[in-house]
């Protein structure tokens, strides 16, 4: 029976990860990782965080390959080949993590299952293995980071899965997945420490096991790209990539701004913690993991508490960070409710509970239905917590647009991947090019741009596409994310001539006011963000011109489109 309730748990996953992939516009960090795996080109058209690509082009060396600037490359790696496969779509980038989400459900079970065993029947540790992943399943704040293309959801599963196999003794197999949550991120490294406290409190005779040391060594071999890349960086010009050189406090004078480490001192970071801990999760379950800790009693959660905690500290407890707790609030929730489920069934007689033999059934009377009705109390409330979970997910990322009051029904995590509008806008400009080829494009100022979009351009011809004279231009202050994803991409991996309007009028100043049209270009797209007001410029531009609007799922008008052929 228990396994059918973990199918349809692993069920529930799935549908809260995978329905509705691509609603959500990309505005977040998620857009600067898949607008790069694209290519795999370390290159984001950041003017405040230039790469190693953009200082040696256009000899760039064969190193530059093993790593991007400020990340290690796994989780580009893995968007490359889906959107190889699938093409660049918003779904695409964030399949990966939806399905890495579902795994981790699975492996919470396991894990669930292994931490209550050393106490307790090989029934009470299923079931707390059974209830850990229903919690991680439905819970927002994992549904939330799922559903992005971000790279904690290749964090939490590789933390999860070295730290499964750490619990079953698989020493190498654990440095393999080790050597991988590195290649992944390098939050991924706090889980050394905690591997090693642990063995040294239960397990110090293990430093004599060979396979322990094979286990130790594969980390750093499966890691080696970063290394070297690190090593040629340093080098080159004389300090590591963006990540590392902020944790050993080098001068580099290529990123004078660091996007992303403003998180103020330890005082605000620990101002910080809370608020942000209940915008990303609800309420209930907050609740129940502050009543789960009056009640944990396993050191290796514990430990884990630990040094996330101090983690978060030193990064900061931004959204995304505060992701890698929610696998082990879960399964510390998960054990509460099975000691709790199990003291209410025996009618709060503990002595029942875990591997001591269970007394002879009580006699028919109050004693049994006592039991009775604390045991159905006890399921009627994990059904109602459970139900409230997939509601407050399915609130918060499925539907458009959150229903409700604030934290109570809706969370402010929504605006991680809101539904702006930038969607409908990319949806409507692919529909337009769609079959069709830049039949004049701008070439921009670095060589491996140009040698991309040339490939690009040979492709094309080579599926017979219609050459199409259109330029677009676009008006407003874009947000860099959607910025980069509905424009840029179309720019740089599809060689279509897409530029800003202040650039498009700086061109007519310097070439004359014919220059588009001496050009070739035919087939012109002005867009404009309905939230400004256009300047005298723009509206000469597009004076006489019925605009083509484009509405977000609430039916607000969010960009005009003016479209016209010369």
């Amino acid at each position: 029976m228990r396994k059918y309730w973990l199918i349809i748990i692993l069920i529930a996953a799935a549908a809260l990860r995978l329905y509705g992939l691509d609603r959500g516009d990309t505005v977040n960090d998620e857009v600067f990782y898949a607008f790069r795996a694209i290519g795999m080109l370390d290159f984001d058209k950041a003017e405040v965080q230039t790469t190693p690509l953009e200082w040696m082009d256009p000899n760039i060396p064969w190193w530059t390959k093993l790593s991007f600037h400020d990340h290690p490359p796994l989780v580009f790696w893995v968007q490359n080949i889906f959107m190889k496969v699938f093409g660049d779509k918003r779904w695409a980038f964030r399949l990966p993590s939806a399905l890495l989400g579902v795994a981790s459900v699975y492996l919470i079970y396991l894990i669930g299952r292994k931490l209550f065993s050393q106490n307790a029947s090989l029934a009470e540790s299923r079931r707390a293995g059974l209830l850990a992943a229903a919690f991680f399943a439905v819970t927002l704040n994992n549904v939330y980071i799922t559903r992005t293309g971000m790279q904690e959801s290749f964090v939490i599963f590789f933390m999860l899965l070295a730290s499964y196999l750490f619990l079953k003794n698989y020493f190498v197999w654990t440095g393999a997945i080790m050597g991988l949550a590195f290649l992944t991120k390098y939050n991924t490294f706090i889980l050394a420490p905690i591997f090693l406290v642990y063995l040294l409190i239960y397990r110090r005779r293990v430093f004599l096991n060979k396979k322990f040391w094979l286990g130790a060594l594969l980390p750093i071999l499966i890691f080696s790209p970063v290394i070297i890349y690190n090593i040629k960086l340093y080098q080159v010009v004389g300090h590591f990539d963006f990540q590392l050189s902020y944790v050993f406090g080098q001068e580099h004078p290529e990123w004078q701004i660091q996007p992303g480490k403003e998180v103020g001192g330890l005082g605000d970071r620990l101002k910080n913690f809370i608020p942000r801990l209940i915008a990303t999760n609800s309420w209930l379950f907050l609740i129940l993991f502050a009543i789960s800790l009056i009640f944990l009693r396993n050191t290796f959660l514990f430990l884990m508490f630990g040094f996330l905690f101090l983690l978060l500290l030193l990064i900061g407890p931004s959204y995304r960070f505060l992701t890698m707790l929610t696998p082990w609030m879960a399964l510390s929730i998960g054990l509460f409710f099975q000691v709790g489920e199990c003291y209410l069934s025996a009618g709060l007689m503990p002595r029942v509970c875990g591997n001591n033999p269970s007394p002879r059934p009580p006699p028919l009377g109050g004693g049994g239905k006592k039991r009775e009705f604390l045991s159905l109390l006890g399921v009627g409330l994990l059904i109602f917590v459970l139900a409230f979970e997939i509601f407050y997910s399915y609130n918060n990322q499925i539907t458009y647009y959150p229903k409700g009051p604030t934290p109570w029904l809706t969370s402010k995590v929504r605006y991680e991947n809101y539904n702006w509008g930038y969607n409908e806008l990319n949806d409507y400009l692919e529909n337009e090019l769609s079959g069709k080829m830049p039949a004049l494009t701008f070439y921009p100022k670095y060589q491996f741009l140009n040698k991309l979009q040339d490939e690009v351009l040979a492709d094309d011809r080579a599926k017979n596409l219609e050459p199409y004279p259109a330029l677009l231009v676009y008006y407003g202050n874009v947000d860099d994310g959607p910025r980069l994803w509905t424009f840029d991409r179309l720019r740089f991996y599809h060689a279509w001539p897409i530029i800003a309007f202040d650039t498009y009028r700086q061109f007519l100043k310097e070439n004359g006011l014919d220059y588009y049209k001496k050009t070739g270009f035919k087939n012109y797209y002005f867009i404009m963000q309905t939230n400004i007001v256009p300047s005298a410029e723009f509206q000469r531009e597009i004076l006489g011109i019925e605009p083509e609007l484009i509405k977000n799922k609430r039916d607000d008008i969010v960009f005009k489109v003016y479209k016209f052929v010369l």
